[in-house]
């Protein structure tokens, strides 16, 4: 089923479906709490890929509390679901552990702009399942958002080359985060939010585990403050509110709107770190806000 069709599946799934109209709302907080995630990373006294590995490990136990507190308790799954689960979880490490390293080898904006590459792969996934083309205000729309993009992520290069891998590895996240984002689409067509997010995050812990082990980082941290809130507000309350949204909205509402995280990032760069913005990155940055009330007005 593609991603269009499941939008419309999820509205028909009865009495565990919140009104259509709240997809938007919580799309909007998840964004918020996953755009300080970077923050939490450069915080943590780990190895990139081990913060990564907290962040889930941390949160697999209360997501299987919270889904046994709404009535979504854990069963055994069918050989389908499994696999299921087993390849989102990879992907989902495989997203992880790129952008995690990409944050420390590129600016706060630029790792949030690019680990959201989601942004335009996952409404160019449902055009293509379904079979159709954008409408012209949908077209309009993607075309503000890149350009926006493009603003927001070009001087980048022009006074810090070195970024380039970084980049690198976020766009590499940006397209494994598009597939897990896909099948989490699937898995919510048959089982609910929190049930999903818990199985799904549970499959990512190990994998994330072996590759920090393998590489060498440091794996215990002492200070557990910036991966105690990486776990709570990245994984539970950020990606739940993304699995809560996805099927709600339309991928393409849903995908413009993962920009508003590295605009948050750019902000909060500025601040904190002294990465400066210039006029063409507020430029880029009212783009993508155009691009989202275009969308929006129409959705």
């Amino acid at each position: 089923m593609g991603m269009m069709e499941a939008a419309q599946h999820q509205e028909k799934l009865g009495s565990t479906q919140a009104p259509l109209r709240f997809g938007l709302t919580a799309l909007l907080i998840g964004n918020l709490c996953l755009a300080f995630g970077p923050v939490f990373v450069r915080m943590a006294d780990t190895g990139p890929v081990a913060s990564a590995f907290w962040r889930i490990a941390l949160a697999i136990v209360p997501l299987f509390i919270i889904a046994r507190m709404v009535g979504e308790p854990a069963k055994a799954l069918p050989k389908s679901m499994l696999a299921l689960f087993a390849i989102s979880g990879l992907l989902f490490a495989a997203d992880l552990a790129a952008w995690h390293l990409g944050i420390f080898e590129t600016k706060l904006a630029n790792a949030n702009l690019l680990g959201n590459s989601t942004s335009f792969l996952l409404p160019l996934y449902a055009f293509v399942s379904a079979r159709v083309w954008p409408t012209r205000l949908q077209g309009t729309a993607l075309a503000l958002a890149t350009l926006g993009a493009l603003l927001l992520m070009g001087r980048s290069y022009e006074v810090s080359p070195q970024n380039l891998v970084g980049d690198l590895l976020c766009v590499l996240a940006g397209a494994f985060y598009t597939g897990y984002l896909v099948l989490m689409a699937r898995a919510r067509d048959t089982m609910p939010q929190w049930a999903v997010l818990a199985w799904s995050t549970l499959m990512s812990a190990l994998p994330l585990l072996i590759v920090a082990w393998m590489i060498g980082e440091r794996l215990w941290p002492s200070n557990w403050t910036p991966l105690l809130a990486l776990g709570f507000f990245s994984q539970i309350l950020g990606q739940g509110l993304m699995i809560y949204a996805i099927g709600r909205v339309a991928p393409i509402l849903f995908g413009i709107t993962l920009l508003i995280q590295p605009i948050i990032s750019a902000s909060y760069g500025w601040i904190v770190y002294g990465e400066q913005l210039a006029g063409l990155d507020w430029v880029g940055a009212g783009l993508i806000g155009a691009a989202l009330i275009l969308v929006r007005g129409h959705d």
